[in-house]
């Protein structure tokens, strides 16, 4: 069986060094890399990091606007479908590259994969809330991380079949954290020690792009009063520079910005943090799995279980709560939410059995 898997940013490198060496083992698969991640230098980084196959098509779409890049995307992926002619096509998450993959292959007919199906924040105002919901009510077959995923999928009465199979982020997880636990290179390179520093990462449209919520991000890193260290998305960045606000954060002597970062150097600083500051929602489970409490800087998440089990407060851009939840104790337990670590199995095998 041929499948084409389509990819474009560095939570979709993750979930497919969970299944596309496995699905390989089985089937023909090309990978599609619609160039949505910033940098084309750090993706050959993460995909070297990760050994996930090394992309047949690469596209370089980035840039412009949602819907501009989408269209873009939908342009390319459709006349490349035509030429591979597979059987499925393979999708993750819910960015542009998923929604425009998911959307061209339902045009062309193909049956769609969608992994990851059935998160929700319940905010439209996301692109990624967009993105997920059209991709889950075109696909074919849902592979869902969670109950509460299979139930958000019942709840909406999808066409396709739903296969509850964990998150395949476990898996990459379980792979590699163990071994960036002790790669203490990037924490040097940023002067932290372990468990004495804060990991922040901000990049969502409706924290850096509106000047308002931009400044109330960067009251809080000010406020800190232990090492902060923030590798800086280039949106971030560009944002934060252009408001005059980069100097001051680069003046703070507990703030240590640093440019964006490979898998393991991120999974280094990650696993050594004592908390987790984040508006992304892969890396609230990565801090999870991580047994790192997470602060989350939203009023929502697609991850609730994580909130449900205590390890993660929203937290929105309120200096107080932010500052409150950074200091507040964990639980104790830390209950398996998203599976075993072989969710990548049950992938291909739920793929095997629908095709």
């Amino acid at each position: 069986m041929k499948i084409v898997t389509v990819i474009g940013n560095r939570p979709q490198f993750v979930k497919a060094a969970a299944v596309s060496r496995l699905l390989r083992e089985a089937h023909d698969e090309v990978i599609v890399h619609t160039g949505q991640h910033h940098d084309d230098e750090l993706s050959a980084i993460f995909f070297a990091e990760l050994q996930v196959p090394r992309p047949e098509h690469q596209l370089h779409i980035a840039g412009g606007t949602n819907t501009e890049q989408t269209a873009r995307m939908l342009g390319a992926i459709g006349p490349l479908l035509q030429d591979e002619a597979p059987d499925v096509v393979l999708v993750y998450g819910d960015t542009n590259s998923t929604v425009a993959g998911g959307l061209a292959a339902a045009q062309a007919r193909i049956p769609v994969v969608h992994v990851e199906a059935g998160m929700r924040s319940f905010d439209r105002a996301m692109p990624e809330e967009l993105n997920r919901v059209l991709t889950d009510h075109l696909s074919d077959l849902l592979l869902v991380p969670s109950e509460t995923a299979q139930a958000n999928l019942a709840r909406e009465s999808v066409a396709g079949r739903v296969v509850l199979v964990g998150d395949v982020m476990v898996d990459v997880s379980m792979m590699f954290q163990p071994r960036a636990r002790t790669e203490l290179r990037a924490l040097r390179d940023a002067g932290v020690e372990p468990g004495a520093f804060v990991l922040c990462t901000a990049h969502r449209a409706g924290n850096v792009d509106v000047p308002e919520r931009l400044r109330r991000l960067v009251d809080i890193l000010l406020a800190l009063d232990e090492p902060v260290v923030l590798p800086l998305h280039p949106r971030t960045g560009a944002r934060l520079d252009a408001a005059g606000w980069l100097d001051e954060l680069a003046g703070a002597d507990h703030v240590r910005l640093a440019p964006p970062l490979g898998y393991m150097a991120f999974t280094a600083l990650l696993t050594n943090a004592r908390r987790v500051l984040t508006d992304s929602g892969g890396v609230q489970k990565e801090a999870y799995f991580a047994g790192v409490p997470c602060v989350t800087l939203r009023d929502t998440t697609e991850w609730v279980e994580t909130v449900d089990a205590g390890w993660n407060v929203l937290v929105d851009l309120d200096l107080h709560s932010a500052l409150t939840a950074l200091r507040e104790t964990p639980p104790a337990a830390r209950p398996e939410l998203y599976g075993d670590g072989r969710a990548g199995e049950r992938v291909v095998a739920a793929i095997d059995a629908h095709t």
